[in-house]
C-alpha cells in the first residue's frame, strides 16, 4: 500500500524544531509583556469577506493564495492568510475599544496561503503578530519597532537590517498613485500580466512585484517621498529621530510598499542575510484606517508580523538548546523498575525532568539512552543498590560518581538538582 505524506507546502514540525518554536514563544511573551501587550487567540477560520476587504481584492493573497471553501450552509470561509483582520475584526466584536485608549495586542499561531513553497515559507506557516490600537503618534512607531528589534536580538538573531519608509496616506497617495500611473503609460506590454491588469486598480502592486522585469522597470519611478503631504512627512521625519534616539540603525528604501492594501504612513521591514534572496524575517506598518474601514470606530493602528519558519531558518547552529533531562534512573532488576517507576514519576510531579527505560536493558544501554536524552545525571538504582539501600549518582558531564541513600531519596534528588 502506497505510504501519504504531507500536502505539499505543509511541514511536520519535529521535536527539535517544536523545542526551538517553544523557546522563540517564551522570548515573544517575555519581550512583548515588558512592552504591555497582552495575548490574543483567534480562531484560524473567518468570513471570506474579513480578508477581502482588509487585505485588497487585488492582491496576489485575496486573487490567488487564498484557501477558500463553501461550507454546508453555502458560507464562503477563508483558512487566514495573515492575522491582523482577524485581531481587529475581535477588537471591534468585543468593543476592546471602550475599555482603554490604546490597546497592545499579540498572537501567535498558523496562518495559510496557497504559494510557491520555498526556504522558509511554506503554505501552512506559523507568524507571531503584533498589533498597536489607539495612538497615532510616532512614538509608537518608534516603540512598536524597537520592540521588533529587541525581540529578534533576544532570539540570538545576529545580521539585522532594517528597512523603513512612509506610504503616505489618503490625502496624498493619490497623488502618487497618478504619477506611477503616468511613468508606466507606453510600457505596459513589458510588464507581467498581473501588473498590466493592475496599473489602474493599485499601481503601487508593482512596486512589490517580485518579476526581474517589472522590477527593472520600476527602479526609475518616481518616489513616494517626494509627494508626501506636510503632515505624512513630519511624521516619518519624527519616527526617524525617534529611532535614532533608541540608536536603531536604519536604511530608507524608497521602494518598499508592503503586500498589503491597508499599510499608510510608516512601513518597514527586517531582514537577515541568512535567508537570501528571500530574505524578510519581519515586516508591519501603520494602516490608521483599517479599523474604520472594517466597521469600528476611527482608531489609529500599526502592527507587525514575524515569520516563525524564517526566524527559526535564521537562528545561528551554535549555541543551539537541545533537550534536556534532570535526571535518567537506569533501573536493574524487577524491584529496582519498581522503585525507580514510583520514583520517576513523583520527581516529575515535582516538577522535575526525569525519564527512564521500562525494558530492564543492560546498564550500557540504559547509559546511552541517558546520553541521547541529554541527561544532566544518570541514577544507578539495581536490586544489589536496594539490598545495600543506596544508589549512585553519576554527573553526566564530568562522570564523577556519587552515593546517595534511598532514605528521603526523592527529597535528596529534588534539592541536589535545583541547587546545582
Amino acid at each position: 500500500m502506497e505510504k501519504i505524506t504531507a500536502i505539499r507546502g505543509f511541514k511536520d514540525i519535529l521535536p527539535d524544531d517544536a523545542f526551538r518554536f517553544q523557546e522563540v514563544e517564551t522570548i515573544a511573551r517575555f519581550v512583548f509583556n515588558s512592552f504591555g501587550f497582552r495575548e490574543i487567540r483567534i480562531p484560524i477560520m473567518e468570513k471570506t469577506e474579513l480578508f477581502k476587504r482588509s487585505i485588497g481584492e487585488t492582491t496576489d493573497i485575496v486573487e490567488k493564495e487564498m484557501y477558500t471553501f463553501r461550507d454546508r450552509d453555502d458560507e464562503l470561509l477563508t483558512l487566514r492568510p495573515e492575522a491582523t483582520a482577524s485581531v481587529i475584526r475581535a477588537y471591534i466584536e468585543h468593543n476592546m475599544f471602550a475599555n482603554e485608549q490604546v490597546t497592545k495586542l499579540f498572537t501567535i499561531g498558523p496562518m495559510f496561503r496557497r504559494e510557491r513553497p520555498q526556504k522558509g515559507r511554506f503554505r501552512q506557516f506559523n507568524q507571531i503578530d503584533v498589533e498597536l490600537f489607539g495612538d497615532d503618534k510616532p512614538q509608537s512607531d518608534a516603540e512598536i519597532i524597537f520592540m521588533l528589534i529587541r525581540f529578534l536580538q533576544s532570539t540570538g538573531l545576529k545580521d539585522l537590517q532594517l528597512e523603513i519608509n512612509s506610504l503616505g496616506c489618503k490625502a496624498c497617495r493619490p497623488t502618487f498613485s497618478k504619477a506611477i500611473i503616468e511613468f508606466l503609460k507606453g510600457r505596459e506590454n513589458e510588464l507581467c500580466p498581473d501588473c498590466q491588469r493592475r496599473i489602474n486598480t493599485n499601481p503601487l502592486r508593482v512596486f512589490d512585484c517580485k518579476v526581474e522585469t517589472c522590477g527593472t522597470i520600476i527602479a526609475n519611478a518616481p518616489r513616494i517621498l517626494d509627494f508626501l503631504c506636510s503632515d505624512c512627512e513630519g511624521h516619518f521625519k519624527q519616527v526617524q529621530s525617534l529611532l535614532n534616539d533608541l540608536k536603531i540603525s536604519f536604511d530608507i528604501n524608497v521602494r518598499m510598499v508592503r503586500g498589503l492594501d491597508y499599510y499608510t504612513k510608516t512601513a518597514f521591514e527586517v531582514k537577515s542575510g541568512a535567508l537570501g534572496a528571500q530574505n524578510a524575517v519581519a515586516g508591519g506598518g501603520r494602516y490608521d484606517g483599517l479599523v474604520k474601514f472594517l466597521g469600528g470606530p476611527e482608531v489609529a493602528g500599526i502592527g507587525f508580523a514575524v515569520g516563525f519558519e524564517r526566524l527559526v531558518a535564521c537562528l545561528p547552529e551554535e549555541g543551539k538548546n537541545v533537550f534536556q533531562t534532570d535526571l535518567f534512573i537506569a533501573a536493574l532488576g524487577d524491584r529496582a523498575q519498581k522503585l525507580g517507576f514510583k520514583l520517576t514519576n513523583e520527581l516529575r510531579r515535582a516538577g522535575i525532568a526525569a525519564e527512564m527505560d521500562y525494558a530492564d536493558k543492560s546498564l550500557k544501554s540504559q547509559m546511552k539512552r541517558a546520553d541521547k536524552l541529554n541527561s544532566s545525571f544518570t541514577l544507578i538504582l539495581g536490586d544489589k543498590e536496594i539490598d545495600e539501600k543506596q544508589a549512585q549518582l553519576r554527573n553526566m558531564k564530568t562522570k564523577d560518581q556519587q552515593a546517595l541513600s534511598l532514605d528521603n531519596l526523592q527529597k535528596t534528588i529534588i534539592t541536589f538538582i535545583r541547587e546545582r
